[in-house]
């Protein structure tokens, strides 16, 4: 079995951006460069067979790039306690645009399509349950604007879970245009 997703991976020089906001907050679990992503879709798991046919319709998806730029912190949460951080994009409409084109492609290969509203982000931290107080994390890096950055292409990811957290690897790469 595959545990796979969607994602869009920001040039070097924009993770380095996003690993000098960490710190700071007690208890989270900071992302390391090679886990900062843009979840497009998340699939799951799947066998070898519907992991071809998932890559198959990925390969014919057709999306212009387009420019993009980090734009401002804030943290998920489940019954009012922060569950992770996360850093926001901008404009989010292309990454809504694609993730439906992603979704219909999924769903052509013969799998459930997306039943959650998604929202465009990058996870910077996983914070445990009953974690309080963000010190201040969202006030001091709340309005953060960071680099923009081209988006020409999305990656099929699997994921393995492992003690220390999770370990990414690209499957495939799909050039936007």
């Amino acid at each position: 079995m595959h545990r796979l997703f969607v994602a869009i991976q920001p040039p070097a020089a924009v993770r380095a951006w996003l690993l000098g906001l960490t710190g700071g907050v007690s208890g989270a679990r900071w992302q390391v460069e090679d886990q900062l992503h843009l979840t497009v879709r998340f699939i799951g798991e799947v066998d070898r067979h519907a992991a071809a046919d998932v890559d198959a319709a990925l390969a014919g998806l057709v999306h212009p790039p387009f420019e993009a730029r980090i734009a401002g912190v804030g943290s998920f949460e489940r019954r009012g306690a922060p569950t992770a951080l996360w850093a926001g994009v901008s404009p989010p409409e292309p990454f809504q645009a694609l993730h439906k084109k992603v979704d219909q492609a999924i769903v052509r290969a013969g799998l459930e399509p997306e039943r959650r509203a998604y929202v465009p982000h990058i996870t910077l931290a996983r914070l445990p349950r009953g974690s309080g107080s963000l010190g201040g994390f969202l006030d001091a890096a709340g309005s953060a604007s960071g680099p923009s950055f081209p988006v020409t292409d999305f990656c099929l990811f699997e994921s393995r879970l492992t003690p220390d957290g999770a370990a990414y690897s690209v499957v495939e790469r799909y050039r936007l245009g």
